[in-house]
């Protein structure tokens, strides 16, 4: 008899963000316009903090929340910066980035039959994720509200099946963010159902204009709320693994468990990196951020140039383009553009069935290959066109 594998997990399959950056190895004259890696380092001073606790050999095990002086740095950084209020014993887990943070909290809140609203287009993990749990993702459609979920849309969603919705603002595709009377709208909806709201809030502090508003901040929702944050964005720190969960005490319990069997705690000198990222260099989004409008604004600019219809986005460092007009899959348009145009972006398909028809550009590249990406592209579109006509 042949053994059995988890039926969650032989069904997943590499996300379409890695399967187009995956491909440039075989097309290395190519211009790569698909992680959303920051092209800055990560701060010099949040570098010698970790490599300061390596010298003293802070290496070792910490309290699987957390180092207690980072969980009060977090706890400082949000007071401050959003006046939220989270109590560093017992409301804040230090995770392995916000992927952990997200599998923690669904892992601790999710069982078989369960259902999670997503918004979308949305972050191919979210939905591996949440089967992973058992569940099952049912996805907001936010094609037509230009990004934007809408309270009618929500609360036709929500069944007796609903255990949680997801929001994921700045968004990763769109880079769209909520306005505060929207947010209020859905707030109306979710204050009367008992169900968790999970908000990934990781591009946060790449917010471009006005302040970031956040699902955490509403007293009505706070006992039932997930915040999920981290640095990997903010201060150009993938590869350090570093994100937060912040719930209430009697959530974190459980979350903190899950998490401590899971990973045990977060590597030592990437928590001392933390601490620096969250007091000492904490205006360095800021700094970045300039980059970032300019890029931003440049290449909303060239696509409009182009005839691509685009929501300009106000967050985070993507933009989603239309594409429909050239009767293509967005599989078979990103292929075309990696082979035949120079250029590797990925396929709106890869954000579920909603980003059909649509493409994710990243911006957090440099100025000089986002002028010959667009360029390129340009030309592949003019190319294209002319198929069409």
């Amino acid at each position: 008899m042949a053994l059995k594998l988890n039926k969650h997990a032989v069904t997943l399959e590499v996300p379409g963000i890695r399967q187009f950056a995956n491909q440039l190895k075989d097309y290395q004259e190519a211009i790569n316009l698909t992680i959303g890696q920051p092209d800055f380092p990560t701060p010099p001073a949040v570098k010698d903090a970790g490599m300061k606790a390596i010298i003293e050999n802070e290496t070792a095990y910490s309290h699987n929340a957390g180092l207690l002086s980072l969980r009060e740095a977090v706890h400082r950084f949000f007071k401050e910066e959003y006046n939220l209020t989270y109590d560093p014993d017992s409301e804040i887990v230090i995770t392995n980035g916000a992927s952990e943070a997200l599998d923690s909290v669904f892992r601790s809140i999710l069982e078989e039959g369960d259902e999670v609203i997503i918004t979308a287009p949305a972050y191919s993990a979210y939905e591996a994720l949440v089967e992973l749990a058992g569940a099952k993702a049912v996805y907001l459609d936010t094609t037509d509200t230009e990004f934007l979920p809408t309270k009618e849309k929500l609360e036709s969603l929500i069944t007796s099946k609903t255990k949680a919705v997801l929001f994921n603002y700045p968004s990763n595709p769109t880079g769209v963010t909520i306005p505060k009377p929207r947010m209020d709208e859905l707030v109306e909806v979710l204050e009367k159902k008992e169900i968790y709201i999970v908000s990934d809030e990781i591009y946060s502090e790449n917010t471009f204009s006005g302040r970031h508003h956040t699902f955490a901040a509403y007293p009505e929702l706070r006992d039932r709320t997930f915040l999920i944050h981290g640095l990997s964005k903010s201060h150009s720190m993938t590869g350090w693994r570093v994100g937060f969960v912040l719930s209430d005490a009697p959530l974190m319990k459980v979350v903190l468990n899950v998490h401590l069997y899971n990973s045990i705690c977060v590597a030592l000198p990437s928590q001392y990196g933390a601490i620096e990222a969250l007091t000492g260099s904490r205006d360095v989004p800021k700094e970045m951020n300039h980059a970032y409008i300019a890029r931003r604004d440049f290449v909303y600019k060239r696509l409009t140039e182009m005839g691509l219809p685009t929501v300009k986005p106000n967050g985070a460092f993507y933009i989603f383009p239309s594409i429909e007009e050239f009767g293509l899959s967005s599989f078979e348009f990103c292929d075309r553009l990696l082979k035949e145009g120079g250029v590797a972006c990925v396929p709106g398909s890869a954000f579920s069935k909603y980003g059909e028809g649509f493409f994710r550009i990243s911006y957090a590249y440099s100025m000089p290959v986002l002028e010959e990406g667009l360029a390129r592209l340009e030309a592949f579109l003019k190319q294209l066109k002319k198929e069409v006509s």
